[in-house]
């Protein structure tokens, strides 16, 4: 898809960067970030924080 330049200026993407529809329930959302990534790094949070001693360890 082919994007207006102040569309890309406003999204603060450049050409060939990726863009995700995300469902919301305002409806579409066209975003630069991946809501699963975000996810993804929430439980990966969640996890080190939990096993922090274990990942000290391992870091020694």
């Amino acid at each position: 898809m082919v994007f207006p330049k102040e569309v890309l200026q406003r999204l603060r993407v450049e050409n060939g960067d990726e863009l995700f529809l995300i469902e919301t329930q305002n409806g579409i959302e066209l975003s630069p970030y991946d809501p699963d990534f975000g996810q993804e790094m929430d439980l990966a949070d969640k996890i080190m924080k939990k096993r922090r001693n274990v990942l000290k360890k391992l870091g020694e």
